[in-house]
Order: structure tokens, then C-alpha cells, then sequence
């Protein structure tokens, strides 16, 4: 730093830090609107072609698990512990060795992982029913592994834009125009040949700017000890990223065993939708990491904590009203895809509040897995434990109370969101203690803000036609509640998430 150039104090850093946040959760809410418009015509179209349907989007929603948990966990946990070891190293090894480290563990890991499971493809495909075109979706794992590192790596300099093209425009936008071009091709694997096609879009998407920005390994050698110890630090990293995941999986996992496809190619479409704000959440944690990190060398444990709240704010702000937007006309978003898939409501309903109330153990997950990973472990492992046990446990007892497969669906839906409220709560007490802070991103004018929202809702629902009920209905729910939030909760550090501020700007490599 030249000597004319003035310091920057904490309480510069910590405005830049915020608004960096601010920055990249604002470029990644418009993102949230782009993968909208891309999703539903996927949806549409698997709902309603003849040659795809309700079973044939089950059968393909079982595999989907397979596939993307294996991927997060042959990341050996760089999604999250990249921004970690490139701050570490920072000055003293060029990035991009640092990344090749990590990127061929990954490839050793994704390539075994996809030839084991084109092997012995019954776990992908529970119910038995599967062509050879469909084994090859195990090609997608190696490509959706590298891309989860790619992007990380953007993020850590805070290039979050390839992120917003890469997941919310080229892949959704691949899926669903292949999946309309298959049905005349090859209807019975349309699906599956959709999906690969937009994995390796968006691989091509992230690879693009990632190359730009760090270039090639200078002087760097595969060592097998290092990477030994790499993957042996990274574990617990990979394990939590995984189980974190799981959570929103495992329930189609085991509703792929206990009911018909029919039931989980309605409730997965319930999961795509109430999945898109979920989006908002973790589109926050690339960002989050790096400026965690920093804290954390500099032991700035009070401006961990205020970020931390501040986006664990912003994300439940942003979430909760999605979530009425969404389920209050939750029987007309739901037949867009098809009238089969009505029945899904309750589902969506539930999974759009687990969305919810699993913001504040995300956020406090951000900081938990550099400061307690294998605590954060445990607790993740108890989540996902007690998830299954409930999902189960809810599944036949709808069963035995003769309730169809669709009210087994739903039970599924309130497991997940109970699991993740009490994993909230666990979690960021724990980060409390640890940071000496207190963790909260309750305000109560969400309450005030969701009341006229509830109320216009209701009045669109009862007194509009359908199409009128999500054209005119949702837009309402959503100004009315963002009107109240702005008026009511937000202060000026909140607002900074709509205001563009002038960051500092990242070093080029060559200059590390």
C-alpha cells in the first residue's frame, strides 16, 4: 500500500464487508427472478407432455438425488473451505495452485463416484425402471463437482455474476428447452438427456470466467501426502455441505421407497418451487465465507456476529415473503404444472416454511464450520438423522391411517421444516457462545409486514379466477409485504442491499 494511502479503519471494513454482502445478495436476487421464469417451463413441460408426466418425473427426481449428493460430497468440502485456504495462503502460494489441489481430489473422487454408480445403478433408480441412456446421468457428476469449485473460487474475489448465469440462466434455461426438444427425440430418457446437457452448459459457463480470473497452475505438482491431508482437513467440510443438502433431498429419497413415483414426481415439482428461494440463502454463502474468513484472522468475533445477522435478516425478510407469495395461491402455482400435481399444495405449503426457519442455521452454519466444524458436524448429523426418523415415522403413519400418497407427501414437507427449526435454534445459540454475541435475525415487523400480505392473498384466492389469482394476486402479496418491510424494518444497513455502493476492488493475480 503506497504511504499516502490512508488504512482502512474497522469501521471502513466492516462498511465495506457489508456492502460486498449487499452486492452480491442483490445480484443474486435478480438471479432468484431469472431461475423463476427458466424453472416453470421445465416444469410445464414435465408436468404436462405426454411423453413425461408425474412418474416419469419421479423416476428422474430419484436419480437427481443420487447424483447431486455424491457431487457435493466429491467437492471434498471446497464449496466452503476454498475461501478458507485461499485466505490463508494469500501472498504466499499463487491461487490458482491452491485450487488445482482441491480440483483433482475432486476429479479422482466425481470419476470413481460415477463409474461405481453406472455400475450398480439400483440405488439411483429405487423402483427398478430404467433404460441405458437414463445409467449415463452418472456422466453429470464429474462436471456438476468442478462447477460447485469454479464458482466458489469467483465468489472468494467476489464475482458472484458467472454464479447468476451459470445456475440461473444457462442451466434452467438448457433443461427446459432440451426437455421440450427430447420429446420428439428420445422420450423415454428426455429427462435424464436434458439434465446432462444443462450440467455441462453451465460447467462450460463457470469454467469460462473462472480461467479468465486465475489462469493456470504456475510451477505446482500433484502431491499425493498433501492431498492426503487436504481431503483428511476437508472432510468434515464435505460431510456438513453434504448433509446440509441431504436435508432438502433425503425426504424424496425415502418417499422414492414408501410411495408411488407418481407421488414423488409431484411432491419433487413442489421441491422445485419451493426450492428457488432457497436459492437466495445459499447464493449468500460464497460471499459470506470470504468476509468471515478475514474476521477470523483479524479475531473481529462482534463484526462476524453483526454480518452474520444482517444477512440471516435479509435472507428471512426475502424468504418469508416469497413463501406467501407462493403458497397462499399455492393451488394455482401448483397447476401450472398439471392438475395432477394440485394435490401437492400441502407439500409446497411446508416446504416454502422450512425455507423459513432454516435461515438462521444456515447463516450460522457460515461461521460454524471455520470455528466449530465438527460441533457443527454433530449437529448436522442429528438434523438429517432426526429428519429421517420423522419422515418415516410420518409416512406410515399416514399409511396406517389410510391417508393417500400425496397426505404422505405433505408429512414428509413438515419433518423437513420442523428439523431444520430446531437445528435454527441449536445452532445459533452455539455460535453465540463460541463468538460471545448474541445471533438473532427475528425482527417482529416480519409479523406486521405479513398481515396485509395474508389478507390480499386471501381476498385474490377467493374473489379472482386462477389466472387472475397468480397474475394480479402474487404481485399484490408482494408489494404489500415489501412496502411494510421497507417502512417498518429496514434501517440504513439493510437498505444498502438496494443501494449500489463501490466495494474495493479484488487484486489481479499476478499481483498476489
Amino acid at each position: 500500500m503506497p504511504p499516502d494511502t490512508p488504512r482502512p479503519t474497522p469501521a471502513s471494513q466492516e462498511h465495506d464487508d457489508i456492502a460486498a454482502l449487499a452486492k452480491g445478495g442483490r445480484t443474486n436476487f435478480f438471479g432468484f427472478f431469472l431461475r423463476l421464469a427458466a424453472r416453470i417451463p421445465f416444469l410445464f413441460i414435465a408436468g404436462r407432455a405426454a411423453a413425461y408426466g408425474p412418474a416419469a418425473l419421479g423416476r428422474f427426481a430419484s436419480a437427481l438425488v443420487v447424483i447431486e449428493l455424491t457431487s457435493m460430497l466429491c467437492t471434498m468440502g471446497e464449496k466452503r473451505g476454498l475461501a478458507q485456504r485461499l485466505s490463508d495462503t494469500e501472498g504466499q502460494v499463487h491461487p490458482a495452485n491452491v485450487i488445482a489441489d482441491g480440483t483433482i481430489l475432486a476429479v479422482i473422487a466425481s470419476c470413481a463416484a460415477a463409474l461405481f454408480f453406472y455400475l450398480v445403478p439400483e440405488p439411483m433408480f429405487p423402483g427398478g425402471r430404467y433404460s441405458e441412456i437414463d445409467r449415463l446421468i452418472v456422466i453429470a457428476i464429474p462436471p456438476l463437482t468442478l462447477t460447485e469449485i469454479w464458482l466458489a473460487a469467483l465468489a472468494y474475489r467476489l464475482r458472484i455474476s458467472p454464479t447468476v448465469w451459470s445456475r440461473a440462466i444457462v442451466e434452467p434455461w438448457t433443461i427446459s428447452i432440451m426437455a421440450g426438444a427430447m420429446i420428439w427425440i428420445a422420450p423415454e430418457s428426455g429427462l435424464t438427456l436434458a439434465y446432462i446437457a444443462s450440467i455441462f452448459a453451465a460447467a462450460l459457463t463457470a469454467f469460462i470466467p473462472f480461467f479468465r480470473e486465475y489462469g493456470v497452475p504456475r510451477g505446482w505438482r500433484p502431491k499425493a501426502g498433501e492431498m492426503h491431508r487436504l481431503a483428511a482437513r476437508s472432510m468434515p467440510i464435505a460431510l456438513a455441505d453434504a448433509i446440509e443438502w441431504g436435508t432438502r433431498r433425503v425426504d424424496i429419497f425415502l418417499l422414492g421407497f414408501l410411495a408411488p413415483p407418481s407421488a414423488v414426481g409431484v411432491y419433487y415439482a413442489a421441491q422445485q418451487v419451493a426450492s428457488l428461494p432457497q436459492k437466495l440463502k445459499t447464493s449468500f454463502e460464497p460471499v459470506l465465507g470470504p468476509v468471515i474468513t478475514r474476521n477470523l484472522k483479524k479475531k473481529d468475533y462482534a463484526a462476524i456476529a453483526r454480518q452474520v445477522c444482517q444477512v440471516g435478516f435479509w435472507i428471512t425478510a426475502a424468504q418469508a415473503g416469497i413463501a406467501l407469495a407462493l403458497a397462499i395461491p399455492g393451488e394455482g402455482v401448483m397447476g401450472l404444472v398439471g392438475r395432477e400435481f394440485v394435490g401437492g399444495t400441502g407439500s409446497l405449503a411446508f416446504l416454502l416454511a422450512a425455507e423459513v426457519v432454516a435461515a438462521t442455521a444456515v447463516v450460522s452454519e457460515a461461521a460454524l464450520i471455520y470455528v466449530a466444524r465438527f460441533k457443527n458436524l454433530v449437529v448436522s448429523m442429528s438434523t438429517i438423522g432426526l429428519q429421517a426418523v420423522l419422515t418415516v415415522g410420518g409416512i406410515l403413519l399416514m399409511q396406517h391411517l389410510g391417508y393417500n400418497s400425496l397426505y404422505q407427501a405433505a408429512t414428509a414437507a413438515a419433518a423437513l421444516m420442523i428439523a431444520l427449526g430446531l437445528a435454527s435454534v441449536v445452532k445459533s445459540r452455539m455460535l453465540s457462545r463460541i463468538l460471545a454475541q448474541p445471533i438473532n435475525n427475528w425482527r417482529w415487523a416480519l409479523v406486521w409486514a405479513a398481515a396485509p400480505a395474508v389478507v390480499l392473498g386471501y381476498l385474490a384466492t377467493q374473489f379472482l379466477p386462477e389466472w387472475a389469482e397468480l397474475a394480479f394476486g402474487i404481485p399484490a402479496i408482494l408489494g404489500s409485504y415489501m412496502w411494510v418491510i421497507w417502512k417498518k424494518a429496514f434501517g440504513p444497513e439493510d437498505r444498502k442491499l438496494f443501494q449500489k455502493t463501490k466495494t474495493a476492488a479484488p487484486l489481479p493475480v499476478d499481483q498476489i
